[in-house]
Parts: C-alpha cells; structure tokens; sequence
C-alpha cells in the first residue's frame, strides 16, 4: 500500500476544477431562471395555472391540518376514554387481589403476580394491546417479589414525573410515553399507574402501558389519504384551470396574433369565430376593425399613388417649360444693365424666382423619387471631413451676405466612411444653410467627429433656436416654425425630408436638438461601413461640447479647391438630378484617370 501527498499545482488544479463546475452550474441555473422568468412573464395560461394550483395546495394544506387535528384529537380521545376505563377496571382488579392475597411465601406470592399480570395483559376485552409492569417502591429485604412485567417491559419507559406521582399518591395517574419499536425506533404509548399492596406488606407501582402502534398507523393512514386527496384535487383544479384558461385564452392569442400581423402590414388576417359568446363578440368587432382599417389603408394608398404620380408628371411635364423660361430669364438677366431700373428689378426678381422654381422642382422629383423606392446609393470609402470643409466653403457667399462666419471643428482628422458622399454633402449642405438663416448673423460651427463604428457631423447654430415641440417636428415635408418669417435661402421646405431620408438609406440617424434663444443643433450619425448600422450613442454629443479655439476656418485645413469632391464639381440644388446619372464626360475622366 502506497500513500503520498498532494502538491500544490495539484491542489490548484482541484480548486480550479471545482470552481469551474460551480460557475457552470451557477450559469445553467441562471439560464433555466432566466427562461422560466420570460416565460411566466410571456404566458397568461402558465400564470393563471401556477396560481390556481398554488391557491389550491395551501386551500388544500389548511384544511388538511384543519382535519388531521380534528381526526387526531377525536380519535386519541375515544382512545383514551376507553383505556382509561379498561385501566381504572384492571388496575382496581388487581389492587383488589393483591390485597385479599394470603399468600405467606415469595414462591406462591410470586406465582400469584405473575397469574395476575398475565391475566390482565391478556384480557380480551382490551381494545388496545396492553402491558403490565409492576416496579417496588421502597427497598426492604424482605421483598418476595421483584421488578416483574408480562413481556420483558423495562421500567425505563415509565416517565419519572409518573413515577414520582405514583410514589407520592394512592391515585391512579396518566401520561403519555414513548415505547420502543421494533425497527429501533418509536412508537406512542399511554401509561397508567397507581400503588398496590403485597405480603408481607410492601408497596408497589402497578402500571398499565397501552401502546397506540395501531392508533398511530390509523393516522398515518389518514394523513396518506388526505395528502393523496389534496395532491388529486390540486391536479384536477390544475387540469380545470388549463381548459378554462386555454379556452379564454386562446380568442385572446389569436386577437394578438392576428393584431401582430396587421401592425406588420397583413391586412388580410382574421379572427375566427365560433359561437355566441363574448368571445366571438370580440372576433366580430376585431374581424370588423380590421376590416375598416383595410378600406382605409388600401383608400389612402391609392390616394397616396395618385398624389405620387401626379406630383411626378407634373414635375416632369414642367422640367421642360421650366427651362426654356430659366434660359430666357438668363439672357434678360445678363442683359439687365441695358433696361431702366424698373426694368432691371423685375429682370432680377424672375432670374431668382424662376431660379427658385426650378430648385422646387428638382426638391419635388427627388421626393417622388423616395415616395417610389427609386432611390439608390453609391458608397464609397469618403472622407467626412473633407466633405464638410468643402461644404462650408461653397456656403461662404450666403454666409457672407447674411454677415455669418462659419467654421469647421474637426474633433478627429480621420474621419472616413463608406458613403456616398454626394448623398452626404447634400445632407450637411442642407444642415448649413438652415443654420445660416436661422442663425441671426451668429457663427455656425460644423462638428466633425468619429467613433470606433459611426462617425458623426453636428451643425450647431446660436440664432432664435427651436422648442422641443418644433424640434420633433422639423423634419416633416413643408413645416416651417413661422411661415410669416422671411426667408433668404429661397428654401423650399423639403430640404431636412430630403436630407432625413439620404439619412435613412445610410442606415443613419438624424437628430434635432433646440433652446429658444440658445440656438439648434443637427446631428448626422452614419456607420463606417456600408450596410452597418447606428446605435443609441453617437461620437459626439447633442449640444455638442467644444470651446471657441478648436475653431477653424475652411482654408486653414488641407482641402483640394472649393466646391470639389473626389475631383468632380458638386451639385448644386436645381441640378441633384446627377446623383443617379453621372455625366458621361464625368464617367469618360474617371475612366481615363
């Protein structure tokens, strides 16, 4: 035989082991609490069951106990009033032998306890099976009988407090025992004493022990039966919820499901219906709403196509007037300083709002364009910042008509992503000229910043600001916050629709943040790589957070010339058109590049 020691690395390796199975263990329990939680959460039927069988076990509990207790106390008490009469008989029949007794000998008064005692053990009159046990009280030598029982019953299991009692008293007196079984353990008892006389004079304590085995296997049998009981009615009452449930239940699913689906777009689900009863009420009216909304949905899509197409046609049917008027508007215009100056004025105002016009109408063919699903991307690897320098530059002669200085904040040099980067220079063009017209003559700051997935570009203003209730709706076609405000830019309220749904197809956010008085803030978070998206954060925050001296102004950061973009003129509002058929010259110079 071998012995030896454990080593440390040994030890450790146990630990590790142990400490690995307990984690294990700890995750497995988690995920079934986690699955069990979802589910009890998820499922009415599974509440109201779990309940109804709770409900039902502690129902069933309380009036077991209630009945036990009753069972018990009734049944030890017609028990004991039937030992305590056979004992007071058995005990006064063999007081009143030992004390007639003539015997003057230990041998014949021996034989006459030993008689007695197997006589009254063995009465067949007894209902309970009974022992006798008859114990000295007092030492003398002259004792001709000893401790003596009718079954080898040992004194032990008299209690002393019966004893004392006995040894003190004539009476006959009671108490409850414990007598040992056979299987090593317990089982109750009841035992009656009272004292006695033998020749030639000396006292005893004759005791009765009744042992109850079969009272208490009657209660056990009564408790089995009651627990089986209550477990039967638990499981019925369980069974009895689960059909009424499931029969309430299932109309309710079926309203939620067929409610999923028409929220995703399946107008034509319905609710079956059986019977009369509330819940083929509630199929009815379910099957009616729906109903009713289809023939509005399908009403309003139809509305919706013919405002579309007429938007379209008509947008298309006046590109072409449109522009034979822009084109003679243009030679009046170049030609303005030979008219008089009323003359000149009015040349001026139909260069501009013919001008206007048409950059309407390019705004209207760009929604049409959304409205139809038309609308595609060119991504490429972009440099954010590069486009928004560019942007800020072709916005220096409206900035400085409008007396408005505008600058670049790069919070990272490399910001780049993969965009199309026409699409986002209209975005941040957009988010600039809104800003320098609602600006109040005030800098305009464009924030540049990146994240490890999503960069982010904030145009934040300092002019008359916006409510949260403006903010939540400056994003719909045609609102403006004052209609009666004068407008420099010549906008045509679809510009932010425009520039939300350039958004949109880069799986990107647009957000709107204002203060009256304090100024707005436009924030554009994109992801960085083409089909990625954006979570809740955003490389830079809403007011963005900066100070006066990481301003910089757009020549004072390396861009190639104003208004360029990966070597191709950008668009300009009347002409955005190109963003989904390139130039053919412009194709024939990337090809020969």
């Amino acid at each position: 035989m071998t012995t030896g020691t454990v080593t440390a690395p040994e030890q450790a390796d146990t630990v590790g082991s142990d400490s690995s199975a307990g984690t294990g263990i700890r995750a497995v329990i988690g995920r079934w609490l986690s699955a069990l939680r979802r589910r009890w959460t998820a499922s009415l039927q599974l509440r109201t069951v779990a309940i109804t069988a709770v409900l039902t076990l502690v129902a069933a509990g309380v009036l077991a106990l209630f009945l036990s207790q009753q069972i018990t106390s009734g049944l030890f008490q017609s028990r004991f009033d039937q030992v305590e009469a056979e004992s007071n008989r058995g005990l006064n029949q063999a007081r009143s032998i030992f004390d007639n007794a003539v015997t003057n000998d230990s041998e014949s008064t021996d034989l006459l306890v030993t008689n007695t005692l197997n006589q009254l053990a063995g009465d067949t009159g007894a209902t309970v099976v009974r022992d006798m046990l008859l114990v000295p009280l007092e030492e003398a030598q002259n004792l001709f009988v000893g401790p003596k029982s009718s079954s080898g019953l040992s004194t032990e299991v008299i209690p002393d407090e019966l004893s004392q009692a006995v040894q003190e008293d004539n009476g006959t007196y009671w108490q409850s025992i414990s007598l040992p079984a056979e299987d090593g353990g317990t089982s109750p008892g009841l035992a009656f004493g009272t004292q006695v006389t033998l020749p030639p004079g000396n006292i005893y304590a004759l005791y009765m022990v009744y042992d109850l085995t079969s009272v208490q296997d009657t209660l056990d049998y009564l408790m089995r039966v009651l627990v089986v009981a209550g477990a039967m009615l638990v499981m019925m009452n369980s069974l009895i919820a689960v059909y009424v449930t499931r029969s309430v239940v299932r109309p309710v699913g079926q309203a939620a499901s067929a409610a999923e689906s028409l929220s995703s777009g399946d107008l034509t689900v319905r609710m079956p219906v059986h019977g009369e009863d509330e819940m083929a009420r509630l199929g009815s009216s379910f099957n009616r709403m729906a109903d009713n909304i289809q023939d509005q949905i399908t009403q309003l899509a139809e509305l919706s196509q013919m405002q579309q197409r007429f938007v379209s046609d008509v947008s298309h049917e006046l590109r072409t007037p449109l522009t034979t008027v822009r084109m003679a508007a243009e030679v009046l215009y170049d030609s303005r300083e030979e008219f008089d100056a009323i003359n000149r004025r009015s040349t001026e105002l139909l260069y501009h709002q013919v001008e206007r016009f048409q950059a309407l109408l390019a705004d209207l063919l760009e929604i049409t364009r959304f409205d139809a699903g038309a609308a595609t991307m060119a991504p490429e690897e972009t440099d954010i910042l590069h486009v928004a320098t560019d942007v800020v530059l072709t916005a220096q002669p409206l900035a400085h008509k409008a007396n408005t200085a505008v600058f670049v904040v790069p919070m990272d040099m490399e910001v780049t992503a993969d965009v199309d980067p026409r699409r986002i220079e209209r975005i941040i063009r957009n988010l600039v000229n809104n800003a320098i017209e609602h600006g109040e003559g005030r800098p305009v700051d464009v924030i540049v910043g990146a994240g490890e997935d999503t960069v982010a570009v904030v145009v934040r203003d300092h002019g008359i600001g916006m409510s949260e209730e403006q903010a939540s709706r400056v994003f719909d076609r045609f609102w403006r916050a004052d209609p009666a405000r004068a407008r420099t830019t010549g906008g045509s309220g679809l510009g932010l629709s425009i520039a939300t749904e350039d958004t949109r197809l880069h799986n990107g956010r647009l957000d709107a943040w204002g203060a009256p008085g304090d100024g707005s803030a436009f924030r554009l978070t994109i992801p960085r790589r083409s089909g990625g998206t954006v979570g809740d954060g955003a490389p830079l925050d809403l007011p963005p957070v900066y100070t006066e001296s990481q301003r910089r102004l757009p020549l004072e950061l390396e861009n190639p010339e104003p208004a360029q973009l990966n070597g191709e003129a950008m668009p300009d509002r009347i002409h955005e058109q190109s963003l989904y058929q390139p130039r053919p010259e412009t194709t024939q110079r990337e090809d020969e590049s």
